[in-house]
């Protein structure tokens, strides 16, 4: 935990107003004399990469330090499913997915949260990437319910938005995938997994590789609709194949309602 440590120099922001109050001349309009903390041109330089990856771990991490956040329970899905009731593109060929799963990441929600926020302790925080879909699904479960949850946001060319369900306080942008991938690893008591697709796949099978390898402790991975994965991905085809082994399939486990998946991650039903 970090502590703000009593010490006799002044905080950094009490310079900033007088470091911008000089009178003009050439040497103090010139970007050298700007304070190097807030010069963003000197900041976005390709050398301070280091320097920008250090802070956006920072940055949230001290936030949830300070809301208390113990641990998460990770919900990643797609960002395209809507809720019943909303228009959907014309070209979906599935519109039940939409209805269905939508629905249960919500339900899904408002039970894990009733179930870990209970007595002010913020366990098992809903956590999701931030965005439409199957994300403001989980996020809005938890609203519902009075609870906070937390959104990761990325900058992306379009879906960048946060949805409306998250708390304010816990809502975050990032600008690198890797650094939102660990914060989605570091308090995660579970991970669920909806219908989604390139980002997705790609959060899953990031989650697998690492516990496969062992890097990370042993925690649930829930796959949302047994038909949904097993069409998209063929894991029997892989262990037959020999590019992972049978005792991989392990790693995860198909759920079909958010009883079901309450019951993998806290041992009961909610």
């Amino acid at each position: 935990m970090y502590k703000k440590v009593t010490e006799p120099f002044p905080p950094a922001g009490e310079d900033l107003a007088p470091a911008h109050e000089k009178i003009a001349t050439p040497q103090t309009t010139s970007p050298s004399y700007r304070l190097a903390f807030a010069d963003d041109d000197f900041l976005l330089t390709d050398e301070l990469r280091g320097v920008r990856l250090m802070l956006e771990f920072l940055k949230p991490e001290l936030a949830m330090q300070a809301h208390r956040v113990e641990s998460t329970v990770v919900v990643f899905g797609s960002t395209r499913l809507r809720p019943a009731g909303e228009p959907i593109s014309p070209r979906d060929k599935c519109p039940e997915l939409h209805r269905d799963y939508y629905a249960e990441a919500q339900r899904f929600g408002r039970l894990v949260s009733r179930r870990g926020q209970k007595d002010d302790t913020l366990e098992c925080v809903i956590m999701t990437g931030g965005g439409p879909g199957i994300m403001e699904a989980a996020n809005r479960g938890a609203d519902e319910v009075g609870a906070k949850s937390i959104g990761l946001n990325i900058v992306l060319p379009r879906e960048q938005v946060p949805n409306r369900y998250m708390t304010p306080e816990l809502t975050f942008q990032f600008h690198y995938f890797a650094l939102r991938k660990l914060h989605f690893l570091l308090r995660a008591k579970a991970l669920v997994v909806f219908p989604g697709g390139f980002g997705t796949l790609d959060e899953l099978f990031d989650a697998l590789t690492l516990l496969q390898t062992k890097r990370i402790k042993p925690m649930p991975v829930l796959l949302f609709g047994r038909s949904f994965w097993k069409r998209i991905i063929d894991f029997d085809a892989m262990v037959e194949l020999g590019v992972i082994s049978e005792k991989d399939i392990e790693l995860f486990h198909y759920v079909e309602t958010a009883e079901e998946a309450c019951e993998f991650i806290f041992g009961s039903s909610v």
